[in-house]
């Protein structure tokens, strides 16, 4: 074992998202969002389980914040609900939603935490009608980016548009799995652009908004692709197209690539994406938040009914243990994704804005033994480690997540938080690698292998 020392300044975070842990849905004036219709229409969610409630962190976010404290955190990145802000997508701010932001915020800051604020984590304003197939939506964004920016902008220095938009586009609407639950390939192409588009404008906004010195990312969920035989080396190709390139190549200014719009040519012509769309998409930022969790693997085969992938290409799922999501672990996948940033794409700093794992942890005698969870982040944390040597600018890591929470389409079952919540009773409880996460944070390092 050999200590790995981060570089001075690294940023030790932790993530959560609004619907995921605010509960609180129908108070202080906010707005219907595509979550609560989705998780509220049966059969969407496991257990029926809906964010109604969630951690509460809504009414407990001070006792939260201070958990944070306690940690040592140096920053917590955090998603703000735009249906709280404006509670149909559109028009004048509601006064009270961005209270609560503010009261956060300022809890936050006198916490010795740097808050790390992200626009958009999925739960769309209902009413606006064509959700992200819209190109309008991609306009209201931006007006909210500005809302937001305008009444935090003084306190908060980094600002992240949106979270994972392949999940917004293809799990909510090619799939449906995810809200608003469509099945429509087309027009989950539509999504994917308009979802870019709002992040050019909204980052355009924010830099209108925003002092010089403020930071601007978008969070993407990159995926480290490969063929599971030689024959499934083209769909490896063309998955790393949809989930991989679609984004990083317009976002850096070589626009959507050529393969993936001869690959789709069968389901649309790409003509959503109008004169000068790109450029405002290649906006520059100042810094890109990569998220991830487990490698992917595909063949040509038939994929599973509820697949965002093509039809023609199988997910395959390697050899080696999982987590109880199903999900392989395997670290050495974010050391591709980083590397490969290093290589192909413009320079630019990078930090790990989720990495974590959900493990079917049990509360015993005040106390949640999850050694699993403890080996998977040094995993990934020998990883980034080694990147960094490597000549990756990394900036940061943030757990995924401080909370365990609402996990999505499956409800309250799988648990990914460093701290337990007894969904009962609101209770949280440190499990251990909370307490080990204090101490790598202690220590701005860990024991990992050389």
């Amino acid at each position: 074992m050999t200590r790995l020392v981060f570089p001075e300044g690294f940023v030790w975070g932790a993530a959560t998202a609004a619907y995921q842990i605010e509960g609180a849905v129908g108070e202080d004036g906010r707005g219907l969002s595509i979550w609560d219709t989705f998780a509220r229409t049966p059969g969407n969610v496991v257990g029926g389980d809906t964010g109604d409630v969630a951690a509460d962190h809504y009414h407990r976010f001070g006792a939260d914040v201070a958990m944070m404290r306690d940690l040592g955190l140096s920053a917590y990145r955090f998603s703000v609900a735009w249906p709280r802000v404006q509670p149909t997508g559109r028009g004048p701010a509601n006064a009270a939603g961005l209270d609560f932001y503010d009261r956060l915020v300022d809890e936050i800051l006198g916490s010795g935490i740097d808050p790390m604020l992200t626009l958009y984590h999925w739960d769309l304003p209902q009413a606006l009608d064509g959700g992200w197939t819209s190109r309008d939506t991609a306009a209201r964004f931006a007006e909210y980016a500005a809302i937001v920016a305008n009444r935090l902008g003084d306190r908060v220095s980094r600002w992240t548009t949106l979270n994972e938009p392949w999940c917004s586009a293809f799990l909510g609407y090619a799939s449906g799995v995810h809200a608003p639950g469509r099945k429509e390939p087309a027009e989950a192409l539509k999504a994917v652009h308009h979802l870019m588009l709002a992040h050019g404008l909204g980052t355009r906004a924010l830099r209108d908004a925003l002092p010089a010195t403020a930071e601007v990312s978008i969070v993407l969920n990159l995926a480290a692709v490969s063929p599971a035989s030689p024959e499934g080396k083209d769909a490896a190709r063309r998955v790393d197209g949809l989930a991989n390139r679609i984004f990083l190549d317009p976002l850096f200014g070589a626009g959507y690539p050529a393969d993936v719009k001869r690959d789709t040519a069968d389901l649309t012509d790409w003509s959503f994406v109008h004169d000068g769309d790109e450029a405002v998409i290649a906006t520059p930022i100042d810094l890109l938040g990569v998220n991830y969790y487990s490698p992917t693997v595909v063949d040509l085969g038939t994929a599973e009914p509820d697949s965002p992938w093509p039809h023609d290409i199988e997910t395959v799922a390697p050899p080696g243990p999982r987590t109880a999501m199903g999900w392989p672990i395997d670290a050495s996948g974010l050391g591709a994704i980083l590397t490969r940033l290093r290589d192909e794409y413009p320079p630019i700093p990078v930090m790990i804005t989720e990495n974590g794992a959900a493990f079917d942890d049990e509360l015993t005698a005040d106390a949640v033994r999850d050694p699993e969870r403890v080996d998977y982040l040094r995993r990934h944390l020998t990883v980034a480690h080694e990147a960094i040597r490597a000549g990756v600018d990394l900036r940061g890591y943030f757990v995924w997540s401080l909370l365990d929470n609402f996990e999505w389409a499956y409800g309250y079952g799988k648990r990914f938080g460093i701290i337990h919540v007894d969904y009962a009773t609101q209770r949280r409880v440190w499990k251990d690698s909370a307490y080990w996460y204090r101490e790598v944070i202690k220590a701005n390092g860990i024991n990992g292998t050389a």
